[in-house]
């Protein structure tokens, strides 16, 4: 069945929700749903219900609710990644894939090697974009939460928000490259279910020793992501690769 995220509360009763917007044309036109079709609407809460299409029309759909779901399926652990800002649009791919991973936010920063620059007018335009995608692949991979995409910030800035998380590590290919590394599995091995963790990943040319120092002052803990030198666009993908096989798939075997 097909999730779309119904975020007013004023689309939702005891008995029925109504869909309005741009996934009314995604209902009617991209997937020919009919009347008696059945779909799965997620609130602002999380809450998700089981729902019957009732009545299409161009402005909105009308469906019934059928039944509650239950299904939690997001990350145990609070993961935001904070993303220096790359080159094209390897961005929204580290969005796009990492909302499929289970990220629950995601902040932009300015390093000193990247090499874009984003405008205020350029930013709004590719805020409506960033928000789109992730919606899209919430719905996709049955998330029950979007994640929220703070605004670009600095360095500076961001660590100042360390503080507001359990644990905060950044990703340093210096780590990679010695016998006596911090080691991204002994983080998680401190970690509980309902923590919140910071994790900071540098932009094309990782970060700057200068950086590395802020962050380790500030206790931002360096590690690497195994003996391999990883891409940009890759490291946030490998992290939450990797806290889901430690806290969902893991305890199964154990």
């Amino acid at each position: 069945m097909q999730r779309y995220f119904i975020l007013e509360d004023e689309q939702w009763t005891d008995e029925t929700v109504t869909i309005i917007g741009e996934d009314v044309h995604h209902i009617h036109r991209v997937m020919r749903s009919q009347p008696g079709d059945k779909i799965i609407c997620t609130g602002s809460n999380g809450t998700a219900a089981i729902c019957a299409i009732e009545e299409i029309s161009s402005e909105q759909v009308r469906t019934r609710i059928i039944e509650w779901s239950r299904q939690n399926v997001e990350l145990p652990i609070n993961v935001t990644i904070a993303q220096g800002l790359p080159k094209g649009d390897k961005f929204e791919l580290i969005l796009q894939k990492g909302t499929e991973l289970g990220a629950a936010s995601f902040i932009p920063f300015k390093a000193e090697r990247s090499i874009v620059v984003w405008d205020e007018k350029k930013l709004r335009k590719k805020q409506q974009r960033f928000e789109k995608i992730v919606k899209e692949a919430s719905e996709q991979s049955h998330r029950s939460v979007i994640p929220s995409i703070q605004e670009s910030v600095t360095l500076k800035q961001l660590l100042g928000l360390g503080k507001q998380y359990d644990a905060c590590i950044f990703a340093y290919e210096e780590e990679a490259r010695t016998d006596e590394f911090h080691s991204f599995a002994s983080v998680l091995k401190n970690m509980k279910e309902g923590m919140r963790l910071l994790i900071c990943i540098g932009p094309e040319g990782g970060f700057s020793e200068s950086e590395a120092k802020a962050l380790t002052e500030h206790e931002f803990h360096p590690v690497r992501f195994g003996p391999r030198i990883l891409r940009t666009e890759t490291a946030a993908l490998y992290a939450l690769s990797s806290i889901s096989y430690h806290f969902e798939e893991l305890r199964w075997n154990t």
